[in-house]
Order: structure tokens, then sequence, then C-alpha cells
């Protein structure tokens, strides 16, 4: 499904990637773990077009989709993102946020768009909430608002940059459980995450990067529980005593 070939990422002097390389399969779920500052939301931001990348090759269904001139939004409509903050426009009411793209890029008429959307909101758990505004929202409910949102692009691949990051620890256990259901039904997804639970369950493959590399990759019950890799025993060890 994805393919990303040494990968590399400069912002000026400041070397970000350095030569990463990964594959995504269909169906698949990786989940991108490390450090903070070692390069995971960059990496996200290049497969969504997001940054132009310096040097290496993305491929999408075997399309490379890094070279210039690609049309990046279409590229966006296949590759959906979730981002830490939920970027709901405030002024429309959920089902008008989820409505809004699918009208204006596909032209889809409003009803069939609305029926599309009530099914989605029935999907993370919020189908009272289509007549809500975000402000009268949790934070939690807002970002599963967001997880529909992108799925109504018909994505072949989600991206979710940190999506539990800024809610409240209550909360992290509904947004947690619309991902391990979106997975369930055979979504190729790229997820990094802190949530080590999440990786360990829900990951098929769990990839450590710091410094702008990969340092490890393999199957969660290696990675998480047997890593071959010094720095990511370290980072394990600061996960578990913070």
């Amino acid at each position: 499904m994805l393919a990303l070939e040494d990968i590399h990422l400069s912002y000026g002097e400041l070397h970000v990637l350095r030569g990463v390389s990964l594959t995504v399969r269909r169906g698949e779920v990786v989940v991108l773990i490390g450090p903070s500052g070692g390069g995971k939301s960059s990496l996200l931001r290049t497969v969504n077009v997001l940054q132009p990348i310096t040097r290496g090759r993305i491929l999408l269904e075997g399309e490379e989709i890094s070279a210039g001139g690609v049309d990046e939004d279409t590229i966006r409509q296949r590759v959906g993102m979730v981002f830490q903050q939920y970027h709901l426009f405030p002024h429309l009411t959920v089902l008008k946020n989820l409505t809004l793209a699918p009208r204006r890029v596909f032209r889809e008429p409003a009803a069939e768009a609305e029926v599309r959307a009530r099914e989605l909101l029935a999907r993370v758990g919020l189908s009272e909430k289509a007549g809500h505004y975000p402000d009268q929202l949790s934070g939690g409910q807002q970002q599963r608002v967001a997880i529909a949102r992108a799925l109504m692009m018909k994505p072949s691949v989600m991206l979710f940059d940190e999506v539990t990051s800024a809610l409240d620890p209550e909360l992290v256990g509904e947004v947690l459980g619309v991902m391990k259901d979106l997975a369930k039904s055979g979504m190729t997804m790229l997820v990094v995450t802190h949530e080590m639970g999440f990786a360990r369950d829900v990951g098929d493959k769990v990839v450590l990067m710091a410094e702008g590399v990969v340092v490890e990759e393999g199957p969660p019950s290696q990675v998480l529980v047997d890593p071959k890799s010094e720095r990511t025993r370290q980072f394990l060890a600061r996960t578990q005593h913070a």
C-alpha cells in the first residue's frame, strides 16, 4: 500500500529525516514510537505531502507521490490524516463539518453525504451529536468527529499523529477504541503514538524512530518485549517509569 524509500528531510541545516525506509502493507497497522523530536510526525507529513522531501521516494499503491508536479489534493483524498488538534470548523455543526469536503470536492449530493456522515457518526458513537457545534463537545468527542471527517473522503490509508496527546487521560480510551475498531475493519493505518498498550494490542508492526532514523522495527512481541537495540531498551525503560 505504502512504500517509503530512503526518505531525507531537511529544514535548512537541520537534518530531520536521515534515510528512512518503511513499508506498510494493505490492511496493516504500523505504529511509530520513539522520543519526541525523532522525526515521527515529520514522516507522516511527508506521506500526506504536507512537507516535500529532500531526497528519496514515496509510493502509494505503486504510484510515486513524492515527485514534483503531483496533484496534492488528489493524494490527500487517498491519504487521510488526523492531527493532535481537531481542526474542526467552529461555526459548523458536526454534520456539516463531515459533509463539507465531500460536497465541495466530490460534488456529492447533500442527501447522500448526510447519509454517509450519519453512518460514520454512528460508527464512532456520536449519532446524537450531529446537530451540535464543536465547542459543545468534549475533546475526545471532537477527536472522534475529526476521525469520521477524514473517513468521509474514503481514504486508502489513514495517518494518526499523536491524536490522544492533547486529551485528558479519561478521554483517551474512547478515541483509541474508535481506532481499534477501524483497524479491525481492515483500514491501512500509520500511527504515531506514545500509547504502548495500543501499539502492543493493535499494531502489526512497531517501528522505533530516534534522531531521524529507524532504530528498530518488527512485531510488537519482539520490539516491545525483547528489543534488539539498546536505544529501544532505553526508550521503553523511560516510558515504563514515566
